[in-house]
């Protein structure tokens, strides 16, 4: 039962740091209840297969899954746009994470049995995740930094410019990558992880940033 409980406890921890962040990025109003309870949803059911089935590959596909469907559904947010917010989520925060797990193994924090197993230095790193992930939020939120081409209304036509085109294919590989973590993380290749991500996220800043920037442009003219 404390298993249980603290594995639900990290993992909406995390959650909600992500929904948070992506929220904040994108300067969309936050909603605590829900993301709590999208959360705890989300947690339970990576409890169920990750845990209880051991399956760690399913259990990436249905947090992502969750996660874009909460994004949709939940907190209304348009089809398309749910899909790059969601790839945009994961991405950031799995950089993150991909990070501290760099610097944990270097100094010999956890080993690959405590990567993925329920220990001391495994919650010691969702918190410190977690925590960075809600600071950059916050951070943004304070410095009024962030995107605005997100549309409030979940339905209706939209114009998709190949700016949009372009962060939506951005999230094809968004899984893949994810679930390749844990099969590069005793290689050599394990630091191409955190540069493919970080190539990633800078492709995501720049096309938001200058799809942000020619609809301000447009306004003025």
């Amino acid at each position: 039962m404390l298993e249980f409980l603290l594995y639900m406890f990290f993992s909406v921890l995390e959650t909600f740091a992500m929904f948070f962040l992506a929220f904040s990025l994108f300067k969309i109003d936050f909603y605590p209840i829900e993301m709590i309870f999208a959360g705890v949803i989300m947690a339970f059911f990576s409890f169920v297969i990750r845990v209880n089935y051991k399956w760690v590959e399913a259990d990436i596909i249905v947090q992502y899954a969750l996660m874009f469907c909460f994004f949709w559904m939940l907190f209304r947010i348009h089809l398309f746009y749910a899909a790059i917010l969601t790839g945009m989520a994961y991405q950031t925060y799995s950089f993150i994470q991909v990070v501290f797990i760099i610097l944990f193994n270097r100094v010999g924090f956890f080993s690959t049995h405590t990567f993925y197993g329920i220990d001391i230095s495994a919650y010691f790193m969702q918190i410190t995740s977690a925590a960075t992930g809600i600071l950059m939020g916050l951070y943004i939120v304070r410095k009024r930094k962030g995107f605005d081409f997100v549309p409030d209304k979940p339905n209706g036509l939209i114009k998709i410019s190949r700016r949009e085109k372009l962060l939506f294919i951005l999230n094809l590989p968004t899984a893949a990558i994810v679930i390749s973590i844990m099969y590069l993380f005793n290689s050599g290749y394990f630091l191409a992880v955190p540069i493919i991500y970080g190539f990633l996220l800078s492709c995501y800043l720049y096309l938001s940033y200058t799809k942000d920037r020619s609809e301000d442009e447009y306004v003025k003219l």
